[in-house]
């Protein structure tokens, strides 16, 4: 077996670690609020959405293709990979992919242990970039696409999504739940509350399998990267089958895991959510992440699920209002996941280079990766949250709203 293959099965395997994280990391997007407002059971949640996420991770490949094609500069102006990416066996850009993902594993880890829901496809895309600017310069990152009038490279694929994809998802659940009020005032809230817990179920599956369509298929893109830097794979248009249903398979088993941390902080800590809100808020985040995966936009699904959260608080029903002080934390961690995923990659490039850039770097990125992880998985156990105390009241003593859809509503 040659150097270039064991390498190339440490990218594949660290691809599919990344995936499992990005399942229990981004399970709040589609299930915390109906677990909050008690519409699904916590482990009943996890499961369906577990599901929903390996059948949408076989609908599309757009996004795969995306993340192939416009991030890192590939191929020449003929189409040809460049030399090189593909010198001994493609170990250059296998090394690339390898740190890419350890920036973004860690990341993702980080931000579950401090329970924040941060972008799994942000970190990703900023470890790749990251170990692409430190392995073979600003040039090896696909800024803009070759034709100025499409969206295309990080630029059009990755970075105008991210700003204006969450504010899109906001407007649109905040006018959601105004309207939906107002054509249920003066229902009975028994009614209203049992019928919005029925379509928070239906809401939260369409964005269950929304995620398996977009983010699923991040991971997907990297394993077909790594398969053309070696030389196994040539066209940058279809996606293996056998990459399908691994990527899909370790995003499910991620899911059902669930990342409860990050479902208490999206679930309680943002807004004291109705069903009423928890139904727009998931309505409006599938939708968003749907259209983004159909134009093959690497799309943030965390930031589309939070602002769509907050979008559905603003109209303050029942008093429940926008924690602020909560949101601005997120908003901080969404700004430098990107630079933070990318520096702790170009790190990994670094260290691999001391080593020659061959199997013991890689070996050594592993084992940092392995050290990191298993500090991570050890400090969540001092303060560990499960299925049992994910409801828990975010302000323990202090007094909740227990809004229903005919409460009144006031719009500042």
């Amino acid at each position: 077996m040659s150097n270039a293959t064991l390498i190339l099965i440490l990218v594949v395997t660290t691809a599919l670690a990344f995936d499992f994280t990005n399942g229990f990391h981004d399970t709040a997007n589609a299930m915390a609020t109906s677990i909050a407002t008690g519409a699904l059971k916590p482990k009943t949640a996890v499961a369906l959405s577990a599901i929903l996420n390996l059948i949408g991770a076989f609908l599309s490949v757009e996004v795969a293709l995306t993340v192939t094609n416009a991030v890192i500069k590939i191929q020449d102006k003929s189409g040809a990979p460049k030399p090189e990416f593909t010198a001994n066996g493609g170990s250059a850009l296998l090394m690339i992919l390898l740190a890419g993902l350890v920036g973004a594993i860690v990341w993702n880890l980080f931000t579950w242990l401090l329970g924040l829901p941060s972008s799994s496809s942000h970190a990703l895309l900023g470890g790749m970039v990251g170990a692409t600017m430190a392995g073979v310069g600003l040039e090896g990152v696909k800024w803009v696409g070759d034709d100025s009038a499409k969206l295309d490279g990080v630029v059009g694929k990755v970075v105008l999504p991210a700003l204006f994809a969450p504010l899109v998802a906001a407007i649109v659940a905040s006018v959601g739940v105004w309207l939906v009020h107002k054509a249920t005032l003066g229902v009975a809230s028994r009614f209203t509350d049992s019928g919005f817990k029925w379509g928070q179920i239906g809401s939260a599956s369409l964005v269950s399998l929304a995620h398996g369509t977009n983010d699923a298929q991040k991971t997907m893109g990297i394993i077909t990267l790594a398969l053309i830097g070696s030389g196994d794979w040539t066209d940058t248009k279809a996606i293996p089958f056998w990459v399908k249903l691994s990527a899909a398979s370790a995003i499910a088993l991620g899911t059902w895991l669930g990342g409860w941390r990050i479902i208490r902080m999206l679930g309680k800590g943002v807004v004291d959510i109705a069903p009423v809100q928890g139904m727009a808020a998931q309505s409006s985040a599938a939708a968003t992440i749907l259209a983004s995966s159909q134009l093959g936009f690497a799309l943030s699904t965390t930031h589309v699920a939070t602002g769509s959260v907050v979008g559905s608080g603003l109209p303050r029903i029942g008093g429940s209002s926008v924690r602020w002080g909560v949101v601005g934390r997120m908003v901080a961690g969404w700004l430098i996941t990107l630079p933070a995923a990318g520096f702790t990659a170009a790190v990994m490039v670094w260290i691999s280079k001391l080593f020659g850039n061959g199997v013991l770097g890689a070996v050594i990125v592993m084992a940092i990766l392995i050290g990191f992880s298993t500090y991570m998985w050890f400090r969540s156990r001092h303060n560990a949250v499960g299925h049992h105390n994910v409801n828990d009241d975010w302000e323990p003593g202090a007094k909740t709203a227990t809004p229903s859809a005919t409460d009144n509503v006031s719009v500042k």
